[in-house]
C-alpha cells in the first residue's frame, strides 16, 4: 500500500481539524467503518490537543504525524519535541466517582485507551512519539 507522506503542523489548535480529514480520507480508502474513523479521529485529536496545551503550553513548536498502513490495521504516530513525557503513564480516572468528587481533566487519555487497539509511547532523540493504532473488525468498534 501506498505510505501518505507524514505530516507537520504547527503546534495550532486550528491545525485539528486538517489532520482529521486527512485520517478520514485516509480510512475510508482503506475500508474502515465510520465509527472506526471517529474513534481514531478522536484519539488523534485528543493526543495532539495534549501535545499543545500541555507539552508546548501554547508556546510555538511542531508536530508530525506519521500514517503507517497495513493489510488490516493503521497506525499513527503523532511526534513532538516537548518535554518528555509519557501519556499513557497517566493513571485511569475512576469513572465511578460523582462528577463533583472527580478532577477536572485527565478523560482524554482515558478514551485514548478505551477507543484504539493499542496506544505506545517512547521518547527517542529528544522527541516524544505515541503510536496510536486501530484495526479493522466487523462490529466497527473494538471492546477495550
Amino acid at each position: 500500500m501506498t505510505v501518505p507522506p507524514d505530516i507537520v503542523i504547527p503546534s495550532h489548535l486550528e491545525e485539528i481539524p486538517r489532520i482529521s480529514a486527512e485520517l478520514e480520507q485516509c480510512m475510508q480508502s482503506m475500508g474502515f467503518s465510520d465509527d472506526q474513523i471517529l474513534d481514531l479521529q478522536l484519539a488523534v485529536e485528543e493526543a495532539i490537543t495534549n501535545v499543545i496545551k500541555h507539552g508546548y503550553e501554547e508556546t510555538p513548536g511542531t508536530i508530525t504525524i506519521r500514517c503507517t498502513r497495513g493489510d488490516d490495521e493503521i497506525a499513527i504516530e503523532i511526534s513532538d519535541s516537548a518535554p518528555a513525557f509519557d501519556p499513557l503513564s497517566v493513571p485511569e480516572p475512576d469513572t465511578s466517582a460523582d462528577i463533583d468528587q472527580r478532577g477536572i481533566g485527565g478523560l482524554g487519555i482515558f478514551l485514548i485507551r478505551r477507543v484504539t487497539d493499542s496506544a505506545t509511547y517512547r521518547y527517542e532523540q529528544g522527541k516524544n512519539i505515541l503510536t496510536l493504532t486501530k484495526k479493522k473488525s466487523l462490529q466497527g468498534r473494538v471492546p477495550g
